[in-house]
């Protein structure tokens, strides 16, 4: 269901954060066998009555109005709704996005994003070197290029760095200017703005490897620069003269180039199809984004509709235009862009790993060691983490660690390492010990998240109302709405009994108008349609006359005089009224009848009678459900709320 459905049902909004629960929170009222605490009823009676609602209720209207709510969510759990799996999903996913923020610390995420943009504002220009990890890389594999690692930041105190890059680095692009959020892994990015200019890092370790880093140069971010180029491609093991050939071209086209026919010369001369057809456009790109020799041609260019000398690259010759250049965007204007890069690295779970941390703290966590290192034996047992692994998991119910009043077992740890590592070729042993300060911190954020209810009344009072509100949404629809809609014989019924209700102050014609090619096929087919049933007019004139070519167009409606003027003059027999035939179809007639007051069946009216039958359908309802159950109001608890309402 749409929050907008919700809003309409009982005027829902989001007041999510509040105060730590009070101590008392009496029941103001039961319906049959729920209580209504005097919190929740506030919750929605101030929210809903507040001083600017143009639709504002005196206490005992709202109350009639609550009653009523209730009454039917009441009902809905009755009925077994809220055991469904379609509300369940729905609930929970509201859930989960209310409970997001409650979650994780958000002034973590506030100083990430600051640091992140204070980095935006310089621009580091590095060299590099390179050590990649194999692919399912072990302990020793790691530990081996570690070492690797470290015995090179030992030569490069003597040796050249860029020969030394050229020779042992996996990435042969070694050296860059880089700027923030441009993807760097955040440690690397870390080492890269924390050295001072000359110095060269201890390795740096990211998922798939190690860097060493050499800081060359530091400067005040460059921006972006929007810019088009022309491209001649190097053939593929090109020789010295085919790598002339191209150089000679480029210089060719540079003789005729200017600022307003790049565009044009770009789309036809190009040998970069991906922007050529855009006239060489690449858009807006900062630094780091181009192979270096090509981002400083184009950075260096000064005003809009310079046009660079030809520049070499490893992928052949370019020449670039300047269209536009632009400063990094203000804190706020970029602020969701830099949070949302996070996603791709170790930041994306800064703001959970503090609010573990803190949870930890708050309900006096303690970890079991003799526990953990039972199961660091058993693991030990074990190749890898595969279903040999699990073969004895039941053995280990002892708890793990403790928070607040909840006991974590050895089981549920085993299992967690079982699902994360997927079988992974890494020992057991090894993935026990990487995995368990993950699953501590997860449920740590578990726990918080089971007690956000006692914590935060709002968030409690507003979870109640989504709970409510999709029942009750779920169970009208069921009751009143839908099956208005469908209940044909009812509706047909509650017309007849009401019909007067649904009388015209004019006349109406019910019935088709036909607009048909020439005079002879309207002759047959008016002789024709008499003999037919209405509802398979339609049918007839598809498959019988239009089969071929549409010879006849038609219209089935309702309408009264001034409607339509075919209706008029054919029907009506206006005299006055202005009907001039399509000049595709010049003969018209109309097959029907004129309805002088009262409508002739409910689908005449369908939507005035559906709407009435509803309101019928919700009162016969609502006078059941006070029937069924039993609702009691306390009355010293609802004076307490007149009081309350008093001070707002």
């Amino acid at each position: 269901m749409k929050i907008k459905q919700l809003i309409l049902v009982f005027g829902l909004t989001f007041a999510v954060f509040g105060a730590k629960a009070q101590n008392s929170d009496p029941v103001l009222m039961k319906v049959g066998n729920q209580n209504v605490t005097k919190s929740e009823f506030e919750y929605i009676y101030f929210k809903n009555n507040a001083a600017n609602n143009l639709d504002r209720k005196s206490l005992d209207e709202y109350v009639e109005l609550f009653k009523k709510f209730k009454l039917k969510v009441v009902e809905a759990e009755n009925l077994g709704l809220d055991t469904l799996q379609s509300f369940k999903r729905e609930f929970n996913g509201y859930r989960s996005q209310l409970a997001a923020p409650y979650l994780s610390d958000n002034s973590i995420e506030e100083k990430l994003a600051e640091e992140a943009y204070e980095r935006l504002k310089q621009d580091v220009e590095i060299m590099y070197i390179f050590l990649q990890l194999p692919r399912d890389a072990t302990p020793q594999d790691t530990l081996d290029v570690y070492n690797r690692a470290l015995d090179l930041c030992k030569k490069l105190k003597k040796e050249d760095f860029a020969k030394t890059a050229k020779e042992v680095s996996a990435s042969q692009n070694f050296l860059s200017w880089v700027t923030g959020q441009i993807g760097l892994p955040y440690a690397l990015e870390k080492a890269v703005y924390d050295l001072p200019v000359g110095t060269l890092s201890a390795p740096v370790m990211v998922s798939y490897g190690y860097y060493i880093v050499k800081i060359l140069n530091k400067r005040p971010a460059v921006g972006k620069v929007d810019a088009a180029h022309i491209m001649k491609r190097f053939p593929e093991n090109a020789t010295q003269e085919q790598m002339q050939q191209v150089y000679n071209e480029i210089v060719e086209i540079s003789k005729t180039l200017t600022k307003d026919n790049f565009a044009e010369k770009a789309k036809q001369l190009s040998d970069d199809k991906g922007t050529a057809r855009n006239g060489g456009d690449l858009g807006f790109f900062g630094v780091g984004k181009m192979v270096s020799e090509f981002e400083n041609a184009a950075f260096a260019l000064k005003n809009s509709g310079d046009i660079s000398a030809p520049v070499k690259t490893q992928f052949g010759w370019h020449i670039i235009m300047l269209k536009d250049k632009k400063g990094i965007a203000s804190f706020d204007e970029i602020k969701p862009e830099i949070i949302k890069q996070f996603k791709n690295d170790e930041r994306a779970n800064a703001g959970a790993k503090a609010m573990a941390q803190k949870v930890k703290k708050e309900y006096g966590y303690e970890f079991f060691q003799p526990a953990f290192d039972e199961v660091l034996e058993y693991a030990k047992k074990c190749v890898n983490t595969d279903t040999v692994f699990l073969s004895e998991v039941a053995k280990f119910q002892k708890p793990l660690f403790k928070i607040g009043n909840k006991n974590i077992s050895q089981e549920k740890f085993i299992y967690y390492v079982y699902v994360k590592t997927n079988n992974e070729i890494e020992s057991a042993p090894a993935q026990v010990a990487a995995r368990l300060n993950s699953f501590i911190e997860e449920e740590a954020i578990a726990y918080e998240d089971s007690q956000l209810e006692n914590k935060y009344p709002d968030l409690k009072n507003l979870l109640q109302e989504y709970h409510d509100g999709i029942l009750l949404f779920n169970i009208s629809n069921e009751m009143v709405w839908d099956k208005a809609v469908r209940d044909k014989e009812g509706l047909e019924e509650y017309f007849k009994e009401n019909i007067k209700n649904y009388a015209w102050e004019t006349p109406h014609f019910k019935g088709r108008v036909f607009y048909c090619k020439d005079k002879n096929i309207a002759k047959q087919v008016e002789k024709a349609v008499k003999k037919l049933p209405s509802d398979s007019i339609a049918s007839y004139l598809a498959k019988t006359i239009n089969k071929d070519s549409v010879l006849i167009d038609s219209q089935y409606g309702l309408w009264k005089k001034g409607d339509n003027k075919a209706v008029d003059k054919l029907a009506f027999k206006d005299k006055t009224a202005e009907f001039t035939p399509n000049e595709k179809f010049p003969y018209a007639f109309v097959l029907g009848k004129v309805l002088p007051t009262l409508p002739e069946s409910y689908t005449d009216v369908r939507g005035a009678v559906t709407s009435d039958y509803q309101n019928y359908l919700e009162d016969e309802w609502v006078k059941y459900l006070f029937e069924k159950y039993q609702i009691d109001i306390y009355q010293s608890v609802l004076r307490e709320v007149e009081a309350d309402s008093k001070t707002k």
